[in-house]
């Protein structure tokens, strides 16, 4: 369970891998989902929640540097965690121009879509039986 490489920050982790880091306090989880995303679909107890773009329009948050420089203590990783894997990678690489040690979490919380476009069966935080809630 190694970080893989990656262009532009510090590289992709599997969704274990953070959440080992996470618990032994190396890191801390920020969820970039939308509000809506982690009302309806759910959400990681203890992840600090920061959407990178918002709904509806999924225009960018213009908060967005202000809360993860908040949320993340010098000397921290932070994981990035959103539905697929995607958004996080952006989110990864602004924490990375605001100097600090970011990695985007493989899989997301949904993982990719199966043959009928259903997401949760092929990979993810939730299907890999790591904590999550639905309120």
């Amino acid at each position: 369970m190694q970080p893989r490489s990656a262009a532009g920050y510090a590289g992709d982790v599997s969704p274990h891998l953070a959440w080992d880091w996470v618990q032994a306090g190396e890191a801390v989880l920020v969820d970039v989902r939308t509000d809506a995303e982690r009302e309806w679909v759910g959400f990681v107890p203890g992840a600090v929640p920061l959407a990178w773009k918002q709904w509806p329009g999924m225009v960018m948050n213009p908060g967005f540097d202000e809360g993860l420089r908040a949320a993340v203590p010098a000397g921290q990783k932070v994981v990035l965690l959103c539905r697929s894997g995607v958004r996080s990678i952006a989110a990864a690489k602004r924490a990375t121009e605001l100097g600090l040690v970011a990695y985007n979490i493989l899989e997301g919380f949904e993982g990719d879509p199966d043959a009928d476009a259903h997401r949760g069966r092929r990979g993810g935080w939730r299907l890999h039986g790591l904590p999550w809630r639905q309120n």
